[in-house]
């Protein structure tokens, strides 16, 4: 090796340290982000994205325009090819809905309104909406929460994951199908904060300024009205998702330079979108049906519990209720509720009038015994797993349950049927584990049920 080839190697290895050592703060800074607890493999998120999005197909007016899916697919696909993690087969299709909003299913299915491509300034305000949902998909928020919602339901699924349970199964179990109340989209403000920092991460690793993501967010902020911003509705606090998102900027060292804010093809799409076929006026959902994006089941309102009553027994209790309510047997448990009381959500079903009983059966303490405010508090935290919502209103008071010491909580959760609901617990120690009964109806009925619930309390009788 002669000497000025030695020279010029010696040149190319100082340039590329030197690059490496200007490159790296935008990488040592960063807001390191990882996937949570996940019961799937990467497989199954895209089996269950492929089998959800076929049903949002089915319930969306998609808009069916090849160039702009087109063009939604390369920007999609710039994007998705600098996010973290799996590389999931990542599609894009455009919506025909007006409204401002996007979502991603597992695996990488993603949905863009037309609304929102009408709504951005910019290329690089529209690729924060798509780099935003594409972290969704990578960081697998989707079926985070399908397992969460599986381990409330089946706690020790966390020791032996699903079961042999197929993907379907678990889906039907937990209402995952494909609807505005799906576990799958209804993320956490934390997923949807991981989001955001990703999302920033993305724009600035594909050379998007990534300052256009906080742009949007006060653009659609200002604009509230009819049209306001789904896409907002999730992570109400906009100004702490723009503090968190301006300090992710400042963290990668700024824009980067030459960021790019606009593209010709995007004003392109922009113009070609505007005077398509607006989208047809959507009926209203019967009883029983899978609602519409957007929407909330609409069903007949239960007539008024009767006083006359019908016995219940397990081999756990027994208790009266209502005669004109039905009860449904459950692995564990039970669901007593009027016709109208359980309703579709999804592929799945939410009971939204009536009892739930259960069993539940919490973890020891060190001293091999568990108490009934401890067991109480881990299943609350169990159902908050899946219903990130769900608040207590009244804490844990003492109370008593077919002659037991129990105790009644109040609590407050999002209602299938749209609104809110209360949930008023009861929760006793047996040999078998916890029972607890717990009443549901919605917040602004509890008044006109109450009476009822208590008649059901009363009438506890647990088995010797």
């Amino acid at each position: 090796m002669t000497r000025r080839t030695r020279y010029r190697l010696l040149q190319t290895w100082i340039l590329t340290v030197l690059l490496a050592v200007a490159a790296s703060p935008a990488w040592a800074q960063r807001t390191p982000l990882k996937p949570g607890m996940n019961l799937f493999s990467t497989a199954q998120d895209v089996e269950m994205g492929r089998q959800v999005s076929a049903d949002a197909e089915k319930q969306l007016q998609m808009l069916n325009d090849r160039k702009v899916d087109d063009y939604l697919s390369r920007l999609g696909k710039k994007l998705a090819a600098r996010a973290p993690g799996e590389k999931f087969p990542y599609q894009f299709k455009a919506v025909n809905d007006l409204s401002i909003n996007a979502f991603a299913l597992p695996g990488g299915f993603l949905y863009v309104n037309r609304g929102t491509v009408e709504a951005a300034d910019n290329e690089a305000q529209l690729a924060s909406v798509v780099a935003h949902e594409i972290a969704h998909a990578a960081l697998r928020h989707g079926t985070n929460q399908a397992s969460k919602a599986y381990i409330a339901q089946m706690p020790l699924a966390v020791l032996g994951g699903l079961g042999g349970q197929s993907v379907a199964g678990v889906l039907a179990q937990v209402g995952g199908g494909f609807a505005a109340s799906s576990i799958l989209l209804k993320y956490s403000r934390d997923a949807e904060r991981q989001a955001d920092l990703m999302g920033a991460q993305i724009l600035y690793d594909t050379r998007y300024d990534p300052r256009a993501m906080t742009q949007f967010f006060e653009k659609m902020k200002a604009q509230g009205g009819s049209r306001g911003p789904q896409w907002l509705s999730s992570h109400p606090n906009t100004e702490s998702r723009i503090t968190d998102i301006n300090g992710e900027i400042n963290r990668l060292g700024g824009p980067p330079a030459n960021a790019q804010m606009d593209s010709p093809e995007f004003q392109s799409i922009r113009r070609y979108v505007t005077p398509l076929p607006k989208p047809k006026e959507v009926p209203k959902a019967t009883a029983g049906a899978t609602p519409p994006p957007g929407t909330r089941p609409s069903a007949p309102k239960p007539a008024t519990p009767s006083q006359r009553v019908r016995a219940f027994e397990s081999d756990l209790l027994r208790l009266s209720y209502p005669d004109n309510w039905k009860e449904r047997r459950e692995p564990n448990g039970a669901w007593l509720a009027p016709d109208g009381g359980i309703v579709a959500v999804g592929q799945g079903e939410s009971l939204a009038y009536g009892v739930l009983q259960g069993l539940f059966t919490p973890q020891a303490a060190k001293s091999g015994r568990f108490e009934l405010a401890d067991a109480t508090d881990q299943l609350i935290a169990s159902y908050k797993r899946g219903n990130p919502n769900l608040s207590v209103v009244q804490a844990a008071r003492q109370s008593r349950l077919g002659g037991q010491p129990a105790l009644s909580t109040q609590l407050r959760n999002d209602s299938a049927l749209g609104g809110t609901e209360t949930n008023w617990l009861f929760t006793v120690l047996r040999p078998e584990g916890m029972v607890f009964l717990v009443c549901v109806v919605p917040e602004r009925e509890f008044a006109d049920y109450r009476q009822a619930f208590e008649a059901v309390l009363r009438s506890v009788q647990f088995q010797q």
